[in-house]
């Protein structure tokens, strides 16, 4: 995973070298290579916070919560004891929840497209990193391989 990462990383960094000192002219080629920028960003992120919150898959799902490794995120779910019946019904406190791989996908996306967290809050110094560094990539793709890509469309 963190191979893909610094990948997808050095591919931002040669798309935004083409942009400045190349003047690439085709729009559509780098609508399409920000895009698969983009979206790789989002997967291999949403995969590492899922991988690594509360010790992972496994031990958030075969563990009781008590014996838990410290959350990296909190969810709404770990909050909603006291809320309506029907929303409380699906707290964690209550049901059992445990975020999935779309709970994480969901983090993910939300981050690369409003550059910040939105409903899920990261806790620990590696979540916050890891998504600063998600936002900046996500943040760079849109400004200026986007921008600069919608500018020589024809």
């Amino acid at each position: 995973m963190t191979v893909i990462a610094a990948s997808n990383l050095v591919a931002l960094a040669t798309l935004i070298h083409q942009l400045v000192h190349a003047g690439v002219k085709d729009g559509p080629t780098l609508l399409v290579a920000a895009l698969q920028v983009w979206l790789t960003n989002i997967i291999v992120f949403g995969l590492a916070y899922w991988e690594l919150d509360r010790g992972g898959p496994v031990s958030r799902t075969q563990a009781a919560r008590e014996e838990l490794p410290l959350a990296d995120f909190r969810f709404s779910q770990d909050e909603n004891d006291d809320a309506v019946q029907e929303v409380a019904d699906g707290a964690s406190g209550t049901s059992d929840w445990v975020p999935t791989l779309v709970d994480y996908l969901y983090v993910s996306v939300t981050n690369s497209t409003a550059f910040s967290p939105t409903d899920t809050m990261p806790l620990s110094t590696r979540a916050k990193n890891l998504m600063s560094v998600q936002s900046v990539a996500a943040l760079l793709t849109s400004l200026l391989v986007i921008a600069r890509a919608v500018s020589v469309l024809p």
